[in-house]
């Protein structure tokens, strides 16, 4: 893991072994990923994405295993895209990292062989502002194949439930009600995907909290909605599952199929780029 952290905090540890996605988040001593409190999906590259605190779906495919455009719906051994996409567990390349009195910055190339034959590179950027504490991250995605394709992108921000207490809740302009407890819905589960309300800048904000456990902090997350118009938010408290999850999204939730047929699967050309941000800050 790369030690990615300012003075006062919050410490976030990067992992070069999958995407450079965020394994650890240290805030005011406690380390909210949810570590193995997880549902097992039964493939080992989610399962170890999941513990940490931020993982990225994509970048061809996001949520459930759906079967390749032209293979059988069901039945037969038709081939599928994998949970999630094909972009976890994929080592990134560092190109930079650089820390000082004003923050810290890494840069990594992730390339990305897909599932539907392609290639493509993710050019990632962490930024993390001593100052104020916000992390920014910026991703470049290009399509390196030499045919079009689309490109989706999904980023679960994973917490560990178990620091919850009934005064969190999670509030946004994307939500209906405005906010909700961190308990929505009803038994063990809850899932929700809303179109992300943006201000006049064209970011989403969502916040949870306050987290006592975290000193009293509220976790406060900006979205870029040009890329991102979508909030999924999801929680599972089936044991040993013990998890919260806030995820921009690409696309709404539905099948792939039903996606096409709307028009919104655009494909991008060989050499064009979709580019794709948000910031975090514990306030």
């Amino acid at each position: 893991m790369i030690d990615f952290s300012i003075p006062d905090g919050p410490a976030f540890q990067l992992d070069p072994t999958s995407v450079l996605d965020i394994g650890g988040c240290i805030v005011a001593g406690v380390d909210i990923a949810p570590k193995r409190a997880i549902p097992d999906d039964g493939d080992p590259r989610i399962d170890h994405s999941l513990e940490g605190f931020l993982f990225t779906c994509g970048p061809e495919h996001i949520r459930h295993p759906e079967p390749l455009e032209g293979e059988p719906v069901e039945g037969g051994d038709g081939r599928f895209y994998p949970l999630h996409g094909s972009a976890s567990a994929n080592a990134a390349v560092i190109k930079s990292l650089e820390t000082g009195s004003g923050g810290a910055e890494c840069i990594a190339a992730i390339p990305v062989r897909t599932a539907n034959g392609g290639e493509m590179l993710i050019e990632r950027r962490w930024t993390l502002d001593a100052a104020t504490g916000e992390l920014e991250l910026t991703d470049i995605v290009i399509n390196r194949s030499e045919k079009a394709l689309p490109i989706m992108m999904m980023y679960h921000i994973n917490f560990g439930a178990k620091h919850f207490d009934d005064g969190v809740r999670i509030e946004s302009a994307s939500l209906p009600e405005g906010a909700l407890p961190w308990r929505f819905g009803e038994g063990d589960h809850g899932i929700f995907c809303v179109p992300a309300a943006s201000g006049g800048d064209g970011w989403s904000v969502t916040r949870l909290g306050p987290i006592a456990a975290l000193g009293g902090r509220t976790f406060t997350l900006a979205v870029d909605t040009e890329t991102l118009p979508y909030l999924q938010i999801w929680r599972n408290q089936e044991a040993p599952a013990h998890i919260l999850g806030i995820e921009p999204v690409s696309h709404r939730w539905t099948s792939r199929r039903k996606l096409a047929e709307a028009g919104e699967l655009e494909p991008v050309e060989p050499g064009g780029s979709k580019r794709f941000s948000l910031r975090i800050r514990f306030e």
